[in-house]
């Protein structure tokens, strides 16, 4: 492993956009350079201590299920070395794994998130309504209990620092247009449904996950950003699952709890994380990589 990068630096090219997790660089009219920082945000704020090799890990997962999903969606990738746009030693040295040069599109103002399983916020609201973002659901589910289906329940886009709030599918209608808003639903659930048929084969429940799509001139819809990673999807050990319970996790849950103990407000800035915190979150994403493709990180 290097030395973690907490925000890189590519003087080369212009800095258009810097996400809680990605720096965003504009390359030409059609691609951009997305880099995969080990910056680390819990409940949309992000935390002081970096997570090593984390932007390598989630580069390769996200590329594993780009390559497995491509099927359903194309997606934003290139297939162009991210060295070839780059000249200088020191800005290649940034790169490495956690570097994407990916399509230029228009991101839709929506996260597309889908929930198999009753966990996190919406296990707090059916607790109090038998609803998950005001869709009704059967009495008597516990936590962590299986959905009867996949559902698709969006969010707003925040900008860092703010908060994703979920949003009704007659808003999302709103904001793309019912055509686009009954396709970005019907596809995240394929894609989620595909992902965690092939997931619990190894050994991973994915109890819920976050897609972002985007959109090119001619209007053609693109999977975008990342996709099924430790940071956009809560993942699960099967084989440690008991419904009533919240199950231990390969994602940032880990971080989420330990800063629960803290009593944290959850405004910035965030609290440092103990070593021992850090280092266990990083095994816990090299795990789900491991475990998801059968191969060792590189």
């Amino acid at each position: 492993m290097t030395k973690p990068l907490m925000q890189s630096s590519i003087k080369s090219l212009k800095l258009i956009n810097q996400g809680k997790v990605r720096d965003i660089y504009d390359i030409d009219a059609n691609h951009m350079l997305l880099v995969a920082s080990d910056r680390l945000s819990a409940f949309d704020v992000i935390l002081p201590t970096p997570i090593e090799g984390k932007g390598a890990v989630l580069t390769e997962i996200a590329n594993f299920w780009f390559e497995k999903l491509k099927h359903v969606v194309p997606n934003h990738l290139t297939g162009i070395d991210p060295d070839s746009v780059v000249t200088d030693p020191a800005e290649k040295s940034q790169l490495g794994s956690r570097a994407l040069v990916v399509k230029k599109l228009k991101p839709l103002p929506i996260e597309a998130i889908v929930r198999g399983y009753l966990a996190g916020s919406g296990w707090k609201e059916y607790k109090a309504s038998q609803t998950v973002c005001g869709i009704n659901l059967p009495a008597g589910l516990q936590e962590a209990a299986k959905l009867p289906e996949p559902l698709f329940t969006p969010s707003s886009k925040a900008e860092v620092g703010d908060h994703d709030e979920n949003i009704t599918l007659e808003k999302c209608a709103q904001l793309l247009g019912q055509e686009l808003a009954d396709k970005v639903a019907r596809i995240s659930v394929q894609l989620y449904r595909e992902a965690a048929e092939y997931a619990l084969t190894r050994g991973i429940i994915i109890a819920d996950t976050k897609f972002e799509f985007g959109l090119d001139d001619q209007g053609n819809l693109y999977l975008i950003d990342e996709v099924l990673t430790p940071d956009s999807s809560r993942f699960w050990p099967a084989d440690q699952y008991q419904v009533g319970k919240n199950p231990p996790s390969f994602d940032k849950q880990y971080v989420r709890d330990w800063l629960e103990s803290t009593g944290w407000d959850k405004t910035p800035p965030g609290p440092e994380l103990p070593a021992d915190v850090a280092a266990k979150t990083g095994e816990k994403y090299r795990e789900a990589f491991e475990r998801l493709t059968g191969k060792s990180i590189s």
